[in-house]
């Protein structure tokens, strides 16, 4: 029994040792594979710059037997081509990708960019940036990305009211989309009072490569928002200013329409009294005319008056001369009779 327990003792330990010299020897043989995989993994394509109508050719060395996936990115960053080659019993494989197409909406000139990826080991690919361009003179032309980021901010906004900015990034006049916590981390605001506050983390995404913050201001001044796009080892900037007024731009507006609808009430009033004035002209004007012909026949009846006592004075003077005589003679007459 005791000789027992010693041989199980025995074979455990020997178990254990062996353990212990095995699991190094396979991480070795796992990883030799792998890292002689990627020592050979290569992949080149026939040119940099291409036109339309030319052929793209993607050649390169791999595990034998496998499919190697090739996708070419256009300048926003979607997928313009998708496809796997297989490689032959070497590794080595040399094929056609595709042939450029006119230029369009769809594949306009630009930089795109080639990836090749290992189908056995998706962490080992190659990328190659290629000019999709319209001369012929290919070696004049250099492989670059132009990237342009374009700020939009309102002229004027109010103290602690939001005001919103939008931001357009494109790449070779494509939309180029992403995550804008990462493509427009370093973006900022220059504050009146010369400090720098960060809209790192504020984006949100409207469309692809199409963003927007909302920013709200403490205090008067100028304000510029400064845009930084960064995608792919390109940087490009860009800025907007805003100038913040204490009082709500909406409140002066408001108040103008009511000062407007007041004015027109005015206007209206006014042009009611217009037309009663004329109304009461149009009146004083009869009245005039009717005072005029009043005057012309009193006038007219004065001067028959005037004929009328002319002729009453004509008559009436011979009578009284006539009585005058006849009183003096009866008095002539009594003074005779007393003598």
């Amino acid at each position: 029994m005791l000789y027992d327990s010693q041989a199980i003792s025995m074979r455990t330990s020997e178990t254990i040792q062996l353990k212990i010299f095995l699991f190094p020897l396979i991480a070795v043989l796992l990883f030799i594979p792998h890292y002689a995989f990627s020592q050979t993994f290569e992949a080149s394509t026939d040119n940099q710059v291409y036109t339309e109508g030319q052929p793209l050719f993607v050649y390169g060395k791999a595990a034998p037997e496998e499919d190697v996936i090739v996708r070419l990115f256009a300048p926003d960053d979607t997928v313009a081509k998708f496809d796997q080659i297989s490689t032959g019993d070497d590794g080595s494989f040399n094929e056609l990708f595709w042939t450029w197409p006119e230029s369009s909406t769809d594949f306009p000139f630009g930089t795109y960019t080639l990836e090749v990826i290992s189908s056995d080991d998706p962490g080992v690919s190659q990328k190659f940036d290629l000019k999709f361009t319209s001369t012929s003179e290919l070696k004049e032309v250099p492989v670059e990305r132009r990237l342009t980021t374009s700020v939009f901010a309102p002229e004027t906004a109010a103290v602690s009211q939001p005001l919103r900015v939008f931001v357009q990034t494109t790449s070779d006049g494509l939309l180029i989309g992403g995550d804008p916590d990462i493509l427009l981390e370093t973006s900022h605001v220059h504050l009146p009072s010369g400090r720098v506050a960060s809209l790192s983390g504020q984006f949100e995404t409207l469309h692809q490569g199409l963003y927007f913050v909302d920013y709200v201001p403490d205090q008067q001044g100028t304000y510029v928002f400064h845009v930084v796009t960064f995608s792919q080892g390109s940087i490009s900037h860009g800025s907007s200013a805003t100038n913040v007024l204490a009082s709500d731009i909406g409140g002066i507006s408001e108040q103008i329409i009511e000062l407007n609808s007041v004015l027109n009430q005015t206007s209206t009033e006014l042009d009611t009294l217009e037309s009663e004035i004329e109304g009461f002209g149009s009146t004083l004007g009869g009245a005039s005319e009717k005072i005029e012909s009043s005057v012309d026949s009193i006038s007219a009846s004065v001067g028959n008056i005037e004929e009328a006592s002319s002729q009453l004075n004509s008559l009436f003077f011979p009578i009284v001369a006539s009585i005058g005589i006849i009183v003096a003679l009866q008095i002539a007459i009594l003074a005779r009779s007393r003598q």
